[in-house]
């Protein structure tokens, strides 16, 4: 994560690891004014022994920072836990984010074709509506659905995509056995330094 941090800085990664804590330390006071807000996506996979030295090391950053966590529902949980009141100490606020409506969901699709120049024939209504409800409202699920659905209609070497290839993505195990065990709504706790 250090390293992380630090090409996301732009800073040299090398060294141990004191090294990189010491050049983010640097760098954050050298932007002392601008106000620093790391995002990090998928933080529930983070081990709480590293949140806790990555808390650690935001204490001794100025004060013009914010760590921004996105994670599911059981880091929410986890962090409920007493044992991780150090941390969850710092949250200032958490959201949970509900999963999208339909209507939503079509305006996404829509315009993500319209971003890559397609036409909005390229899906039938057909599969418009069953991504909508195989996705069951999150947005992740959307997007594989459809990139899945995109690469089965390069394969069958068509330029509309149908249900069949829609189908063809949905009875994938890797994609399907993800979708089982994905937790539906995301949590999304701020943390700021006191």
């Amino acid at each position: 994560m250090l390293r992380l941090l630090c090409q996301a800085f732009g800073l040299e990664s090398d060294g141990n690891d004191h090294r990189c804590e010491e050049r983010l330390i640097n760098e954050a006071r050298t932007l002392n004014g601008k106000h620093i807000i790391p995002i990090i996506d998928d933080a529930h996979l983070i081990p709480i022994a590293a949140l806790r030295k990555l808390r650690l090391l935001l204490e001794d950053f100025p004060k013009n920072h914010n760590l921004i966590l996105l994670g599911q529902p059981a880091f929410n949980t986890t962090l409920q836990l007493r044992v991780n009141d150090d941390i969850r100490t710092r949250v200032t606020y958490s959201a949970t984010v509900e999963r999208l409506g339909p209507d939503t969901l079509t305006d996404f699709i829509l315009s993500q074709l319209d971003q890559v120049g397609l036409p909005h024939h390229t899906d039938t209504e057909a599969t418009l509506n069953l991504i909508i409800r195989s996705s069951e409202g999150i947005l992740r699920a959307v997007k594989n659905l459809c990139i899945g659905s995109m690469i089965e209609a390069v394969r069958d070497q068509t330029k509309t995509i149908d249900t069949k290839q829609v189908n063809a993505v949905l009875l994938q195990p890797l994609w399907h056995h993800s979708q089982e065990n994905e937790p539906a709504e995301p949590i999304i706790p701020t943390t700021k330094r006191d």
